[in-house]
């Protein structure tokens, strides 16, 4: 058990500043207080600023343009590595500076415009190929094709020029802004990226506490745990990137040492939660008479968990103290009474411990997870020495790759590739977007139905239903709001603070609260457009701008049925990445490495390939609900891979965890043996060559030829090597349950 210090504890009677707010006002500063809103902000400012220089400089009009640009400069303006910003930024106006110019210089004619506009929305949408990093670049195209419709046809080369000139400037100038604010917020984003990631996992701690109560619908909890999964993994990939980017200094690697603690707890968790699964399913009468104090445990854990973050938002990291350090003491001396330990090893029933023992273990994992939470807090303080050579030599590897090559373009140029029927799909219905505009009973604004279609449809029907009912009840709320704004009768300087605001407002909210993003960017959206047809002080009308909206996502929800990419198609690769995840990860967790001379970096590679290629396949069982119900994927299959690859891989943390925090406590001439047959026979179980490859394992005996008893409480046995054989069978046939899970989705 590791040292504590007594600061390590709350004062009694005087609980920290996290834990004696109401628990509405902790929820709400987690938003207020994350990065999502100091990026918001960051751009408002950066937007404002800029559009005074250009309007004291050149002149409203040339304002407008350059708000323009700075709009579609600000979509992959997000919290990022500061290395790699530039490179991140940089491709969107690159690739819309010429469009903006080119849809200007056919704006007289309808023909070679609808021809650009067709052309230049197959080209955007391509570069989807690139998944996360391409999306905000097509986005940025589209939109300032669009916009460039609304801006008045110009009458001569100058004009054009002008008009792009300020495109351009708005451009160069955020390009300026957004570098120096990475390097500005960089300590902040990192604390704020760790922090979010903190509250994730304590939600998932939550839900597995919900597990234990008496009414609990597991099948439900089941389906959030997934899903909090997915928020998890997400956000831990966009921390690596920041946190573990150059942790030269030793503020950065507290922050990164804090990060690989709650990798490690997360590992507590999926092993904490097999022998959940265990108790209920075989032990149901001992699991609820324990549930209180167990489930006790959990939320305890997950409250130091969040108190943590939230210390560390508030910056009081240096007065960071968790409650109740030594929660594993507390939970052993209120569970069941142990059998003595030194008694003789009793022959194995079926190989499987009994609840009492299995009760214990998930006490000791339950207080493994606080004490990470209580090694992250020591860290904040600075009273642990990070140790991070490995991260200090190798963080690139830690880190999403950021070099632009055509290899995700060329994968996506087949015809049943999703992009490209995602290019096509979205190409024929902006098309026809176009062509309606031209011809609508009333009076509206035609780029405002391909603006709609644009941003409502998305590469899958799940997710363009959402944009769609989101976006409408945003836009037509927008309209409203600009209605009543421009009746008032503005000045020019509150126009421009109101489209600075609301896109900080779209761009805080983007991948929060869309309906709340929808609103806001309709405003940025509208507010420029009508600079850009009529200065200032236009007029507006409200009911055809609901119009134009209504059309434009009902054209964005027909065309999805059109050239689709249902989920199904897109299954077998995903099933291959993730046992190929799996196998390559078994490989690395069963290695019995000495850890001063042996890195663990690629087993740490490993496991994070597994995690994401988890989530992967959750984002597709998720999407596939929205579906027709005829190429729905197999749920039930699915959801079985899931579970087993969950399984699998809490298997292999719980070994894992013995090798690294109880290798004394093992009989390594039995268990190195073990090990490497084990991994054998995992390896040949996902590869589909083992029909039963626990079969041949040997579990039950010592090198001396003494049957081991697997003992009630690891914390005390002198030899944990029948739990190390306990889990090693368990994780051997999990593979094979896995293997015919993967075969059954495939089919």
């Amino acid at each position: 058990m590791m040292n504590r210090n007594p600061s390590d504890l709350a004062t009694p009677g005087r609980p920290t500043l996290a834990a004696r707010l109401p628990a509405r006002l902790r929820g709400a500063l987690y938003v207020l207080l994350s990065q999502y809103v100091t990026n918001g902000l960051a751009v408002a400012v950066g937007l404002l600023v800029i559009l005074l220089i250009v309007a004291a400089g050149f002149g409203v009009a040339t304002a407008a343009s350059a708000g323009v640009g700075v709009l579609i400069t600000t979509m992959p303006d997000v919290a990022s590595p500061r290395h790699r910003k530039l490179t991140q930024m940089l491709p969107a106006p690159l690739l819309a500076t010429p469009m903006y110019a080119l849809v200007q210089y056919v704006h007289h004619d309808a023909l070679l415009l609808g021809i650009v506009i067709v052309l230049g929305t197959y080209g955007s949408v391509m570069l989807m190929s690139w998944g996360k990093r391409g999306g905000p670049i097509t986005f940025a195209v589209l939109i300032a094709m669009i916009l460039a419709i609304a801006e008045p046809a110009p009458d001569s080369l100058r004009q054009i020029a002008a008009s792009t000139g300020g495109f351009a400037l708005g451009c160069v100038l955020y390009l300026i802004w957004a570098v120096a604010m990475t390097h500005l917020l960089n300590p902040l984003y990192r604390i704020q990226l760790l922090a979010e990631s903190m509250v994730a996992f304590a939600k998932i701690l939550r839900l597995q506490a919900a597990r234990l109560t008496p009414e609990a619908d597991h099948q439900q909890l089941l389906t959030a745990m997934l899903a909090q999964q997915i928020t998890l993994a997400d956000y831990l990939q966009g921390t690596r990137d920041v946190v573990l980017e150059s942790p030269t200094t030793r503020r950065r690697q507290r922050l990164a040492a804090m990060l690989l603690a709650l990798l490690e707890a997360r590992d507590h968790q999926l092993a904490c939660d097999l022998d959940l699964d265990y108790l209920l399913k075989h032990h149901a009468s001992a699991s609820l008479l324990t549930a209180p104090l167990l489930r006790s445990g959990l939320e305890t854990a997950a409250a130091g968990m969040e108190q943590l973050a939230l210390e560390m938002l508030l910056a009081r990291a240096r007065r960071a103290t968790v409650p109740t350090p030594d929660l594993s003491e507390q939970l052993h001396g209120a569970l069941p009474a142990q059998p003595d330990a030194s008694r003789a090893p009793l022959p194995l029933t079926e190989g499987e411990p009994d609840a009492d023992a299995l009760l214990h273990s998930m006490a000791n994992r339950i207080g493994h997870l606080h004490n990470e939470t209580i090694r992250m807090a020591r860290l904040a303080r600075g009273d642990e020495r990070p140790e991070l050579a490995q991260v200090r030599s190798q963080w690139q590897m830690f880190v999403s790759p950021n070099q632009w090559t055509l290899q995700p373009l060329k994968l996506q140029l087949a015809w049943h590739a999703p992009v490209m029927r995602y290019a096509l799909r979205a190409t024929l219905a902006v098309a026809v977007g176009y062509l309606l505009s031209m011809h609508l009973p009333w009076q509206g604004h035609g780029y405002w139905v391909m603006l709609t279609t644009a941003v409502v449809m998305r590469g899958n029907l799940a997710q363009t239903v959402q944009r769609r009912n989101a976006r409408v009840l945003g836009t037509l709320l927008g309209c409203l709001l600009v209605a009543g704004l421009l009746a008032l009768r503005p000045s020019g300087l509150v126009i421009l603070l109101v489209v600075a605001l609301t896109t900080g407002m779209s761009h805080a909210f983007a991948l929060r609260r869309y309906l709340y993003t929808t609103v806001a960017a309709t405003f940025t959206a509208l507010l420029l457009a009508h600079m850009l047809e009529a200065g200032l002080h236009p007029s507006f009308a409200a009911a055809l701008r609901m119009a134009d909206t209504l059309l434009g996502a009902a054209i964005a929800w027909l065309f999805s049925y059109i050239l689709p990419a249902w989920e199904r198609t897109q299954i077998p690769p995903l099933v291959t990445r993730c046992v190929n995840a799996q196998r390559q990860h078994a490989k690395l967790a069963l290695a019995l490495v000495d850890a001063a001379q042996t890195s663990d970096l690629p087993w740490r590679l490993a496991r994070r390939e597994a995690y994401d290629s988890l989530a992967a396949l959750t984002l597709t069982l998720q999407r596939t609900v929205a579906e027709p119900r005829q190429v729905r994927l197999p749920v039930q299959a699915v959801e079985a891979l899931q579970s087993c690859s969950y399984q699998l891989l809490g298997q292999l943390a719980a070994i894992k965890s013995l090798l690294l925090l109880r290798r004394p406590q093992l009989n390594l001439a039995v268990a190195q043996p073990a090990l490497q047959q084990a991994a054998q026979r995992i390896q040949d179980a996902l590869a589909g060559l083992d029909p039963d490859p626990g079969a041949g394992l040997d579990t039950g005996t010592s090198a001396a030829g003494q049957p081991f008893q697997p003992r009630p409480d690891p914390l005390v046995a002198a030899d944990l090597t029948p739990w190390l054989l306990r889990r090693l069978k368990l994780a051997c046939a999990m593979a094979r349950e896995l293997r015919l899970a993967a075969d059954r989705v495939r089919v």
